[in-house]
């Protein structure tokens, strides 16, 4: 199952907690359900509502740009520095985590209160091995791209802030099961269209 990497530009809060160590924790959304992507090169997706609700995420980890050697919490954390809780609310897939006290994480945490960094991300993969596919591909000719809808995430692996721009083309990398539902669509519509062809040759000789 290939992992793929989505980013989003959200509302990233530094909060403080009331304890005598004056704590602080990054709290965001990593996903936002029914929200189209920016255009992904060749197409946009978007996340059905539910597509969380098998997925596994016994063992998320919050990197920073995706870098397992930076490592700033992990759900296996219970409390405290390091920990990361993660909620599946109305909205998508929210995040609250304590940075570990490491030199990367309190330069994180500078640039966040000061908003040069206000971008997250999850890597995640599909699971094809059921009977339902988990997602489903159409071809908006309007706008000249393919839509993919996401109706179920086999697994989270981290969720990341980052630097780089939301939703940057060379991001946008899909399986090769989805891959295949694509062509599937370009080879109907190239029928479509010879069909269309030969019909106006037809008509074009009755005339």
């Amino acid at each position: 199952m290939p992992k793929e990497i989505r980013q989003l530009t959200t509302e990233i809060e530094v909060r403080s907690l009331d304890d005598e160590n004056k704590s602080e924790y990054v709290e965001g959304y990593a996903l936002k359900f029914e929200k189209w992507s920016e255009r992904l090169g060749w197409f946009k997706e978007i996340i059905s509502r539910g597509a969380l609700d098998e997925a596994d995420m016994t063992n998320v980890i919050a990197l920073f740009n995706h870098k397992i050697d930076y490592p700033l919490a992990r759900n296996t954390v219970s409390t405290g520095a390091g920990s990361l809780q993660l909620t599946v609310d109305a909205i998508g897939l929210k995040f609250r985590f304590e940075p570990t006290d490491t030199t990367y994480g309190q330069d994180l945490m500078k640039n966040l209160r000061a908003g040069v960094i206000n971008q997250c991300s999850f890597s995640f993969s599909l699971d094809h091995s059921g009977d339902e596919e988990p997602d489903e591909w159409t071809r908006n000719e309007e706008e000249k791209l393919y839509e993919r809808r996401i109706n179920r995430i086999n697994r989270i692996f981290d969720i990341s802030l980052v630097t780089t721009p939301a939703y940057s083309d060379t991001e946008a990398v899909v399986g090769e099961r989805s891959l295949e539902k694509v062509e599937v669509l370009k080879r109907q519509k190239n029928t479509s269209n010879k069909r269309i062809g030969l019909e106006l040759d037809l008509l074009d000789l009755t005339i």
